[in-house]
């Protein structure tokens, strides 16, 4: 029999990962704080839980919550799950948190004879959809969760060390992609200030050295001055991760003054409230800065 799975947040990502769990026959009983957002899947067989707690009685509980806060406190908040969890148990946080809960949670649930694995994802919600997300797992429980990321990834990279070194790596691989969008936002506005027209810029850039999908994806983004997607991934939520990152590199005594260039940007975007807009409107603050004009929608 396959082990029961508890399954909190069903934001863009975490309903198509937790679809991807039910499609694969886990026992799958889901909470989210807007409980309509589970509808589908309860029509598929999940289970609705009234609170975190109620998931306290499975074998596994997978997060995948905005931020810190946010996955505290289904934790060990006043209706948290850890709490009850049973010894043995299986805590497994997959969205982007801090070095320093991760690092809170793992010393928490081993008090308790819980077990605690940080597996945070690379990729957008149309690879969660198709199973096909990129995990980053530590904790000593890693092969027993693989049934489970199977079915929601293409590929899991087993992480040494403590389990909060997957949430370091996760930082490591968002500060590179928040700071390849902000070098193409500026050599974006650079060339398209010169009279090079964006869309042929993008495909110099993605048929010859830079054709990862970063570069393509975000890139087409710039290129054609929409910033607005539903399965994007969020200014403000960018923003927390870059802060994360100089949160991490402080601890470690480590300088990073690229993260810090483009903690700014961000702050800008905010400042004038693209707080809807995906992080690759970073292209639209370098070409208002630039002098140039918004492209139409």
């Amino acid at each position: 029999m396959k082990q029961s799975i508890g399954f909190i947040g069903l934001g863009h990502m975490g309903i198509r990962m937790a679809n991807r769990l039910l499609e694969a026959g886990f026992p799958l009983t889901v909470y989210n704080r807007s409980a309509n957002k589970a509808a589908k899947l309860v029509d598929r067989g999940a289970k609705l839980a009234a609170c975190p707690a109620a998931l306290a009685e499975c074998d596994t509980v997978i997060t995948m919550l905005a931020d810190d806060p946010a996955v505290e406190g289904v934790v060990t908040g006043p209706e948290g799950f850890a709490p009850t969890l049973k010894k043995g148990a299986i805590h497994i946080a997959m969205s982007t948190i801090s070095v320093a809960l991760s690092r809170r949670l793992a010393e928490q649930h081993k008090a308790a004879s819980q077990h605690y694995v940080a597996a945070p994802v690379l990729g957008r919600p149309d690879a969660a959809e198709a199973g096909k997300l990129f995990i980053l797992a530590a904790g000593e429980k890693v092969a027993e969760c693989e049934p489970l990321f199977s079915a929601m990834g293409q590929r899991t990279f087993p992480i040494q060390g403590d389990a909060w070194n997957a949430h370091l790596t996760k930082l490591g691989c968002n500060f590179l992609i928040a700071s390849a969008i902000e070098a193409m936002a500026e050599a974006f506005a650079l060339t398209r200030k010169g009279g090079i027209d964006p869309a042929a810029f993008l495909n110099i850039l993605t048929s010859t050295i830079f054709t990862a999908p970063a570069y393509k994806n975000y890139g087409g983004m710039i290129a054609a001055g929409k910033y607005q997607s539903e399965a994007g991934f969020t200014m403000p939520l960018a923003a927390k991760d870059v802060r994360l990152v100089l949160a991490a590199a402080e601890e470690l005594r480590v300088p990073m003054p690229t993260a810090s260039t483009v903690c700014d940007q961000m702050m800008q975007a905010l400042g004038r409230g693209m707080d809807h807009l995906d992080w690759s409107a970073l292209g639209l603050i370098a070409a208002d800065n630039s002098g140039l004009p918004r492209a139409k929608e």
